[in-house]
């Protein structure tokens, strides 16, 4: 029996690529809406000489999109990758995004209220919406330690206070991560998003590396949307940033390429672990 027909809604980052790399090598029919912006431009680039069915719209133009997506028959919805939250004049709505932003109260809310709405709308409209992780499993993080290096007695203290500190920020519909040192909240993530809070840090880091990164999903949030994600990136930054590793959410948040974050932390010193939450 041939899987339902996934359409994509594809923001910035790596893991749109891997939904449409693991279509294309498993034959599921997709398509893909390319938020103009956002998305990486090679995205739709042809994959070993197939080309990849795609409209290339703005992010106001969700009615457009529907349609689209409608057209060429899609069943299930995934919307991965990550958003820069427009300005209204970026974002010109149409019709339908208007009535979107009329009915649930514009850009003003957090991230998971906007996605939530965003969720039910979509479903309103006739696709199921699914996470990314139904189409990939492996890309939950599992628990324990990903790499060769582990954390300390004081890394794991740390931990236990990020935890605490990001499920308030999360309760808050603020953000899912924060930066802990010698059990001191430094940073807490806004929705500039974490590169950006890691960035901000690395501008003084310490002599000796101290700290880790938590990321965890927000209380109660829409889990098919927007769960807490790290990649390469995030290790790297981590590093800039004088921290000694990254703890994340298991079962409840992304590692994108996780050989390749893997390989990156154990080069670089860090540990990378996934961590149990009770957040509700």
């Amino acid at each position: 029996m041939m899987a339902r027909k996934l359409g994509l809604l594809a923001g910035g980052g790596a893991l749109p690529g891997l939904i449409v790399s693991h279509c294309v090598q498993s034959g599921r029919p997709f398509f893909v809406v390319a938020l103009e912006g956002q998305c990486d431009p090679g995205l739709t680039a042809p994959i070993a000489g197939q080309q990849i069915p795609h409209v290339s719209l703005r992010i106001g133009a969700a009615g457009t999109a529907v349609k689209h997506l409608r057209r060429e028959g899609v069943e299930e919805l995934i919307m991965a990758g990550t958003i820069r939250r427009p300005t209204l004049f970026q974002l010109r709505p149409d019709l339908w995004t208007l009535r979107f932003l009329l009915r649930t109260g514009g850009l003003g809310g957090g991230d998971d209220k906007i996605l939530t709405a965003l969720v039910g709308a979509l479903e309103g409209e006739g696709f199921s919406v699914v996470g990314p992780e139904r189409v990939l499993p492996d890309l939950l993080a599992p628990s324990g330690v990903f790499g060769s290096v582990h954390p300390d007695e004081a890394a794991m203290k740390d931990i236990s206070a990020g935890i605490s500190a990001a499920l308030d920020l999360g309760a808050r519909d603020i953000g899912q991560a924060t930066i802990v040192r010698d059990g001191v909240v430094v940073a807490l993530e806004s929705s500039a998003g974490t590169d950006a809070m890691l960035a901000a840090c690395a501008h003084a880091p310490p002599e000796v590396s101290s700290g880790v990164l938590v990321k965890v999903a927000k209380p109660g949030q829409e889990r098919r949307a927007d769960l807490p994600t790290i990649g390469v990136e995030t290790v790297r930054g981590a590093k800039e940033a004088g921290l000694r590793g990254i703890a994340v959410e298991s079962g409840g948040a992304i590692v994108v390429g996780m050989k390749e974050v893997v390989a990156e932390a154990d080069a670089r010193g860090l540990f990378v672990m996934g961590v149990h939450v009770d957040g509700e």
